[in-house]
């Protein structure tokens, strides 16, 4: 093993930092990552936090085992809607897409029921000892980097909608901005609430009924009974096995890690990843996401279904014969998601990757609690059948897809991304960088990434460009983007050489990720 007692990579250096000191302190991969995730909820506020929802995957002493902590459809009281949900544009750049927020927008939150569960299975320190950098950027606030000022300025309209985002972004009547410095000092109360008490208070104690009555005061269906019977679930990963490694993901009812899987199989059985048949088994995933893919996650089985050998046979098959009648196809179109992920590497070969979203934030921040909503009914992009059809209890859908490879049972790399509906899109190429290419971490993060959206290919400088052009020949329309952004997503990884145990890592640059090794 790794001289290096662990390496953790993270959107926000603060983040990053507090997990680094867990592993000096002789804190596993899992301890890490809850004392990171704590800590972003204060530096990385708008992006997650007692809110938001997640998934962490954990690969710790030979096991593998996602926790889903995302957010569930309320409705189990029965509460009546009274308000609408408030459609919101938000521009990457010059590229608009809508959001819906408000009080309809809101979710029941999951993120203290899944650390409080990752810390009693796979942690090693009380929850206590992991939430001091947290409570302490909190408190005595943090200046805001480049990344962080931009979020809350294409995000603007959202948190300046209702008073208390708005007090707390722009407390002096203009939004914060890059230096400023920006506190939470009531995130740091229920932080300091989760340390002591756990997750019980979110949930069936004051926090959460808080939470339950301050949404439906505002016209939401999030009742008391919906925070009261919320859990985090432990699930079995989905599995794809890439140029001989074992690529863990994401499973049902989510779809993003689904549809990376698809994506890693196809490939496989094309023995290819140029940037033609990157582009054909996207535009192939994307085919296959259809009305009865949504239901089919809800079902028992399904991921071996979708996933059968015949199937994908067939799907290989038919990427092959459209490749090689020269035709291009057209792309359905997608749908920034605020999503923050970092991933975490001890030195005894445990890994967890955790990915947190809070969606955009529906604007709605609870009096007294540290808690700002997430808008995840009112993400279109997770509800494909149309707003306010999930059944109440029932998880969200999600992109989110925390990943982890192996080869001969040890971690070679853990990773994930922020980024909506691109998650998928990143980490299947941050992988394929990295597996076919030989890349190193960060240089598989900083290499140019494409994605569809509006049936177009969007693409970042550093994608093939011959590549790109015989695309354009067989009829698709590029879209070249002058410079990275944060549009295509926010991979943080981390990684193992086999051979000589050395750890390193990446961060992504259009989210401010760093990477820290720790010696």
């Amino acid at each position: 093993m790794s001289e290096a007692k662990g390496v953790i990579a993270a959107g926000h250096p603060l983040t990053a930092e507090a997990g680094a000191e867990v592993l000096r302190a002789g804190g596993n991969a899992v301890d890490a990552a809850i004392c990171a995730v704590l800590t972003s909820f204060a530096v990385e506020s708008l992006l997650t936090g007692f809110g938001a929802g997640g998934f962490m995957l954990v690969d710790i002493g030979g096991e593998t085992t996602l926790i889903d902590f995302f957010v569930a459809a309320p409705g189990a009281d029965g509460i009546e809607r009274r308000e609408e949900l408030v459609p919101i544009q938000v521009y990457f750049d010059q590229t608009p897409q809508t959001f819906n927020v408000g009080a309809a927008s809101c979710g029941v939150p999951g993120c203290a029921a899944g650390l409080a569960l990752a810390a009693e299975r796979f942690g090693t320190m009380p929850i206590a000892d992991l939430t001091g950098p947290g409570i302490r950027h909190a408190r005595e606030g943090a200046p805001l980097n480049a990344q962080q000022a931009y979020v809350i300025h294409i995000l603007e309209r959202i948190v300046t909608r209702l008073e208390g985002t708005r007090r707390l972004y722009a407390p002096e009547g203009q939004i914060l901005r890059e230096g400023e410095i920006f506190r939470f000092p009531e995130l740091a109360d229920a932080l300091e609430r989760f340390g002591r008490d756990g997750a019980g208070p979110f949930y069936d104690g004051d926090i959460g009924r808080a939470v339950a009555e301050h949404v439906c005061e505002l016209g939401g269906t999030l009742g008391p009974a919906d925070m009261a019977t919320y859990e985090a679930i432990e699930r079995r990963p989905a599995r794809a096995c890439y140029r001989g490694t074992e690529v863990f993901t994401n499973p049902p009812p989510s779809s993003g890690g689904v549809l990376i899987t698809y994506c890693l199989d196809l490939l496989e059985r094309l023995g290819s990843s140029e940037v033609e048949d990157v582009v054909a088994v996207m535009r192939s995933a994307n085919d296959a996401r259809g009305a009865d893919f949504h239901d089919g996650l809800y079902e028992e089985g399904y991921l071996e279904r979708f996933l059968g050998d015949e199937r994908m046979a067939a799907a290989a098959e038919e990427i092959r014969a459209a490749r090689s009648r020269g035709g291009g196809g057209a792309f359905p179109a997608d749908g920034l998601g605020s999503t923050t992920h970092l991933s975490v590497l001890d030195a005894n070969g445990n890994c967890a990757s955790v990915t947190c979203s809070n969606g955009t934030g529906s604007g709605v921040l609870v009096p007294g609690s540290g808690v700002h909503v997430n808008n995840m009914l009112g993400e279109e992009d997770l509800n494909p059948l149309g707003f306010h059809r999930t059944p109440a209890g029932r998880r969200i859908t999600s992109m989110m897809a925390p990943t982890i490879v192996l080869r001969d049972g040890e971690v070679l790399a853990g990773l994930g991304s922020a980024g909506s509906n691109r998650i998928r899109s990143a980490v299947l190429q941050t992988i394929l960088r990295m597996l076919d290419d030989g890349m190193s971490a960060a240089d598989a993060i900083e290499a140019g990434r494409l994605h569809f959206e509006a049936d177009t290919v969007q693409a970042e400088p550093g994608v093939d460009e011959e590549g790109l052009a015989r695309l354009e020949e067989h009829g698709l329309p590029v879209v070249r983007w002058e410079r990275r952004n944060l549009f295509f997503g926010g991979v943080q990884a981390v990684a193992r050489d086999p051979a000589t145990g050395r750890l390193s890592g990446g961060g992504d640059p259009r989210r401010g990720g760093v990477a820290l090794v720790v010696e």
